[in-house]
Order: structure tokens, then C-alpha cells, then sequence
């Protein structure tokens, strides 16, 4: 409640007024005007900031309807037309069964590492050391930079196979 009552008080800006009751600038209206500690009737500034509080959540929930809709019946036709296309398919069954299975495994052995008491902190400090050295191998020096964009590309070409 103090808290509440601190950012209200901040908040308002008072216009100099020629009568005792308290005003609030036009600009900003979403804030409630400011009473004087002489009045004995007390603004409900907790109400105050839960409606405020909701309208935003709903403001913030009403913007954000510019999304793209995808028909499933045109996404289902192009997945048939390149799964028909396709030559080998029992090797991309093959090699996607495989993808799964290796990630399957690999959170199995995160979740192991995980649980051992000292291991995570050990792995998070070996995964910063190797980031810092990287970052000064390759990052820090155009020289270097220029070397990890030749690899970059090296590596490209022999993965495409043009190489």
C-alpha cells in the first residue's frame, strides 16, 4: 500500500491551481488525482492499481491479433508433394528416427549430468572457459576474424560438396 501510494504521489503531476482542490495534468490521464493529506477521505489506490493493472494486461492481449494464419489443408498438400518427390525415402525415415533417438538420448545424459551435486557448476564453468577462449581466438582481432570466416566457408563447400 505505501508502495503504491509512493508511485501515485510520484507519478501525478499537480498544475498550479488557484483553488484548494487538487487537479492532475490532461496529459496524463490514466493517473489519479492527488489528495492532500488535510482531506479525511482517502483515494482506494490498491483498487486503483489492480483495475490499472488489468487494463494493461487486456490493452497488451488486444494488440497482439496480427498474427499469420496457415491453412493445414495447403501445409498437408506441400508436405505430400515433397514427401512424393522424394527418392530414398526409407533413408530420411532412417536418418529422422535416428535425430530422435540421438536427442532422446542426449537429454538423458544432460538429465544424468544434472543430477550429480557438483557436476552442472563444473560443466557451466568448462562452457565459459571455452567460450572465452574462443572469443579471444577468433573474435577479438580482424586477423582472426577473417581466418574463422575462410573456415566458415571451407567448411561450407565441403558439407555441400562442391569442394
Amino acid at each position: 500500500m505505501a508502495a503504491t501510494a509512493a508511485y501515485a504521489a510520484a507519478t501525478t503531476v499537480l498544475i498550479p491551481r488557484l483553488s484548494n482542490k487538487p487537479t492532475r495534468c490532461s496529459a496524463l490521464p490514466h493517473l489519479p488525482p492527488r489528495v492532500s493529506s488535510s482531506s479525511s477521505s482517502s483515494f482506494p489506490l490498491k483498487q486503483y492499481a489492480e483495475s490499472r493493472r488489468s487494463s494493461l494486461l487486456q490493452i497488451r492481449a488486444s494488440s497482439e491479433e496480427t498474427s499469420t494464419s496457415v491453412d493445414a489443408g495447403e501445409l498437408f498438400t506441400d508436405l505430400k508433394e515433397k514427401w512424393d518427390a522424394l527418392e530414398n525415402k526409407s533413408t530420411v525415415l532412417l536418418y529422422g528416427g535416428g535425430a530422435i533417438v540421438a536427442v532422446w538420448l542426449s537429454s538423458i545424459v544432460v538429465g544424468a549430468i544434472n543430477s550429480v551435486p557438483l557436476l552442472p557448476k563444473i560443466m557451466e564453468l568448462v562452457g565459459l572457459g571455452y567460450t572465452g577462449w574462443f572469443v579471444y581466438r577468433y573474435l577479438l582481432f580482424k586477423s582472426s576474424r577473417k581466418e574463422l570466416a575462410t573456415d566458415i566457408e571451407a567448411l561450407k563447400k565441403k558439407i555441400a560438396g562442391t569442394e
